[in-house]
């Protein structure tokens, strides 16, 4: 069973990442970027404190600091765990897959810390401006899942290391989203951290 579904991720990536083409490399490769991730939520943090001020930014900049570094770490966890090895250092694919970037990185892929970081970014700021900017979710989701492709793209990832980043990232993001609100009110005085 295992191996089927082992077969059918490598099967999905030679698809995805064959579509690729030099004129679409340029958009990809600044996708994959961690510096796309940090402009978008530079521009919401800036937001975020022209309603809630210094104190409460920068709660909220500890707190998302905190979810990436625990993300990061944990994927790092995962990806020693595994030891799947990326498809670029693949035998199996690395002959017939387009690799878009100079270099391939780390030697293990499961699973990807861009799709688990980006998804936990969006899922922790949907929930924060939900009230306020209910259709940013949309914007930050199709962002988070445009990074998490790029890596399939750039012949760094399976899809299946995309999909269990994403999913592992927004719920270690409803769950943290949850323990920071708790402790913003109790330092806040029943505040929210909502906008």
């Amino acid at each position: 069973m295992l191996d089927q579904l082992l077969e059918w991720d490598i099967a999905l990536f030679l698809f995805l990442n064959g579509l690729g083409t030099s004129f679409f490399d340029p958009f990809w490769m600044l996708m994959t970027h961690k510096a796309t991730n940090f402009a978008v939520y530079l521009v919401l943090l800036f937001w975020f404190y022209r309603f809630k001020g210094m104190k409460q930014t920068l709660f909220l900049l500890l707190s998302v600091g905190a979810l990436i570094l625990v993300t990061d770490q944990i994927t790092n966890v995962f990806k020693n765990g595994f030891e799947r090895l990326r498809p670029c250092h693949n035998l199996e694919v690395q002959d017939v897959m387009r690799l878009v970037k100079s270099g391939c990185g780390g030697l293990y892929s499961y699973f990807s810390g861009h799709a688990s970081n980006s998804f936990a970014l969006a899922t922790y700021f949907s929930i924060l401006f939900s009230a306020r900017f209910p259709k940013l979710k949309f914007v930050l989701f199709l962002i988070a899942a445009c990074i998490a492709y790029s890596r399939v793209y750039v012949g760094v990832h399976f899809p299946l290391d995309i999909v269990s980043g994403a999913v592992f990232g927004t719920l270690w993001a409803l769950c943290f989203y949850w323990i920071s609100t708790r402790i913003f009110q109790r330092i806040f005085l029943n505040a929210t951290l909502k906008l």
